[in-house]
């Protein structure tokens, strides 16, 4: 795992010379350019006039020790990512180091693969964390956020299908947002003064849809004590929409199909029928046309519908637009429930970022209103998401610790490897120099760094 950009160096903080050396040459050979210091003292200065990426400090450290460091440190305003690292661990210490704000904590004798990954990691989520921080403030729909090339075309096409008055049909996965766009359709319309009428066709019982849709005159049937209006009189002069037509009855159909045709609707019961002014906009996640094949769904509805149609991409579909989602949604439901939200835990927003969202926009949305909801400090945390957001993650870990152990057990054979040769010759030249590792580097004329990495590997 390399880094060749990193604009900026790490700063070691570390008395111990040997092990100060041995950090810079890991890093460096990583890709990283690095400064080494010996005090928490000589640590401030350097900082004080130097930008860093990073800091990585023992504990202990004459005068000021790291934890006091860390502390100082974690009160600027924007604060550096910072690792722990010492020979005396305990889990005490541990705690105490990320409850002051570390972003990892790691014990001597060290484990340099793992130093990588540390510092690989602290860097990724301080970059996530800037661009959560200075991502501009998103495109908009009339609600509706999108700056990908896919959002940017349907926004263009539904300001110009809202022009039209013919019916429109809005296709889309659950929790894509049809109904947001179908707004915004009634919105840019001239119909815009007018009412928009929304109703969910799956919500209603097949046996009072007709009077739902067209209403009921007086003594229409047993309970029907008064006129009532249905849906196309309460939108007459706006928009109708009708959420999830594919669960419309055949025989209603029928009927929303003459309405649109002749635009007229008769009430139940009555006996004329009457003029309706509403324009239609459906919308549906199943798949109509294999609806159609199985009878379930009118061909003659359906292409009258489909003349003008717009599909919502899926959030999976939509590179580039979560960041902006995700700054959008935190903004609205911090407003909304009056926190002041002033950041978001990279870890947090690396899981934000990484999960596939099968319920697109709708499942985001609930999992930031949760984690707001949670937030503590003014910060959004990993533990304030959806268990299925951290589960993932955690799944994604031991899939690949599994996949390690399939490939080392695919390896395995009954005589030593040349790896592990090595590794016995390296501890015999140890053993005959009293555990000296500078000496025995030397003797085997092999860094340091990499001594340390063999015998890391036992």
């Amino acid at each position: 795992m390399t880094q060749t950009d990193a604009p900026s160096p790490i700063l070691i903080v570390e008395d111990d010379p040997a092990i100060l050396e041995l950090l810079a040459e890991e890093l460096e050979e990583a890709g990283y350019a690095t400064l080494g210091v010996g005090s928490a003292e000589e640590a401030i200065a350097t900082l004080s006039h130097s930008r860093v990426a990073m800091v990585i400090s023992d504990v202990r450290l004459p005068g000021m020790n790291g934890m006091q460091l860390l502390e100082r440190l974690r009160d600027e305003d924007d604060p550096l990512g910072f690792i722990v690292i010492t020979a005396f661990g305990t889990i005490d210490q541990a705690v105490e180091a990320l409850k002051l704000g570390a972003d990892d904590f790691l014990t001597k004798p060290l484990d340099l693969e793992a130093v990588r990954e540390a510092v690989y990691r602290v860097l990724e989520h301080r970059r996530l964390a800037e661009r959560f921080r200075r991502h501009a403030p998103p495109r908009h729909f009339h609600g509706l956020i999108g700056e990908s090339e896919a959002m940017q075309a349907l926004f263009h096409d539904a300001a110009r299908l809202a022009s039209r008055d013919a019916p429109l049909l809005v296709l889309g996965e659950s929790g894509t947002g049809k109904e947001l766009l179908a707004r915004a359709v009634h919105a840019e319309s001239p119909r815009a003064d007018g009412p928009f009428v929304a109703i969910n066709c799956a919500s209603i019982p097949a046996e009072l849809m007709e009077s739902e849709f067209f209403g009921h005159v007086k003594g229409a049937f047993t309970g029907a004590s008064d006129h009532r209006q249905g849906l196309f009189q309460a939108a007459r002069g706006g928009s109708l929409f009708l959420d999830e037509i594919g669960e419309m009855s055949p025989d209603l159909q029928a009927k929303l199909l003459r309405a649109l045709q002749e635009k007229t609707i008769r009430p139940v019961g009555a006996e004329r029928e009457e003029p309706v002014d509403v324009r239609i906009i459906a919308a549906t996640h199943r798949d109509l046309e294999r609806a159609i094949e199985t009878s379930a769904f009118r061909s003659d509805l359906f292409y009258r519908l489909e003349t003008f149609s717009l599909r919502i991409p899926p959030l999976r579909e939509r590179e580039g637009d979560l960041e902006p989602l995700i700054t959008a949604l935190i903004d609205k439901h911090a407003e909304a429930q009056g926190v002041d939200i002033r950041g978001i835990e990279p870890a947090a927003l690396e899981a934000l970022l990484a999960y596939p969202y099968p319920g697109n926009v709708r499942e985001l949305e609930n999992a930031i209103m949760r984690a707001v909801t949670l937030a503590d400090a003014g910060e959004i945390r990993h533990a304030d998401l959806p268990e299925r957001l951290r589960e993932q993650a955690a799944e994604r870990r031991r899939d690949g610790a599994a996949a390690g152990g399939l490939v080392a057990a695919a390896q395995g054979q009954a005589w030593p490897s040349l790896e592990e040769v090595e590794r016995r010759y390296i501890r015999k030249v140890l053993d005959a120099t009293g555990g000296n590792k500078r000496r025995t580097a030397d003797i085997l004329g092999i860094a340091r760094r990499t001594l340390y990495r063999r015998l890391e590997e036992e």
